[in-house]
């Protein structure tokens, strides 16, 4: 590694369609950093090695995706407030003595990005209902329930971490009322009626996967609808709630402000999020 280089990644399996070296590297170029941003993909048995060995390697620290943001806890020697309340890492930083810190900027990311493309939406007019239960899931009901949401359900095929994450967040955060609920076709049209918020968190509607088969005409006109996936940039459901009038907001804002906060940790500098920046990565995906 050459002097002065400094070097962070993203883990995950698979990781080839992550658009975070583009992200990273652009800002790298912008700032006249010398660094690097890498793919590391990394597959789940391996990943305890390939975190304990970082700092041999030159990294200053790296981001975590799918399967990893809560596999990797137990690795860490230290977690922010943020990163432990939700139960998830995104965001690795070396620290000085070579110690391991586990961050999460998806909470901010996916608040920032929330207030940017849905400015109508108010935290107080409904109730929330986030799909799924992993990593992500865990940093929008943070997130949501932080900003006062009065009433957050957690829908997962899995009840079990549906009822963990509802657990979790309900005791950090009273008097928001969390939940878990059944992810039911007969109880979903009673439950649209209440939200004011519909996330999804899942994988469904990425490209490769299947469409998430949600029907949204039980959601009130002032509803918001977001989906944290970017690739397609507007996926199914989102065309979906387009179709109907509501207000939507897509997951590629999430993605570029947590590597915001992500690069300011890595190399100490905070970059702009910039429509030419959006631009570039929008262009990737037809590429």
């Amino acid at each position: 590694m050459k002097p002065g280089l400094v070097k962070a990644g993203v883990m995950g399996w698979p990781v080839a369609h992550s658009r975070s070296p583009l992200i990273h590297n652009h800002w790298l170029n912008e700032h006249g950093i010398a660094g690097t941003y890498e793919l590391m993909p990394t597959p789940l048995d391996e990943l305890e090695g390939a975190v304990q060995g970082l700092r041999a390697a030159g990294f200053s620290g790296c981001n975590l995706t799918i399967p990893h943001k809560v596999a990797v806890l137990p690795m860490l020697d230290s977690l922010t407030p943020a990163a432990k309340a939700m139960g998830a890492a995104n965001v690795i930083a070396v620290q000085p003595d070579g110690s391991l810190l586990g961050h999460n900027t998806d909470a901010f990311g996916y608040i920032q990005n929330l207030h940017e493309t849905a400015p109508t939406w108010q935290p107080g007019r409904g109730a929330a209902l986030v799909l799924g239960a992993g990593g992500a899931a865990r940093a929008v009901a943070y997130a949501l329930a932080q900003a006062g949401v009065p009433e957050l359900l957690i829908a997962n095929r899995s009840l079990d971490k549906a009822q963990e994450l509802a657990q979790a967040i309900g005791s950090a955060f009273a008097p928001t009322v969390c939940a878990a609920v059944a992810w039911d076709e007969r109880a979903r049209p009673e439950l649209l009626q209440r939200c004011a918020l519909l996330v999804n968190t899942t994988e469904l509607g990425m490209q490769g996967k299947a469409a998430l088969e949600m029907p949204l005409a039980d959601l009130p006109g002032h509803a918001v609808v977001s989906d944290i996936v970017y690739a397609p940039l507007v996926t199914p459901l989102l065309r979906a709630a387009n179709a109907q009038g509501l207000a939507t907001s897509d997951g590629l804002g999430m993605l570029l402000y947590q590597a915001q906060a992500a690069f300011k940790l890595w190399f100490g500098v905070e970059p702009a999020v910039t429509a030419e920046l959006r631009a570039k990565v929008v262009a990737s995906f037809a590429a």
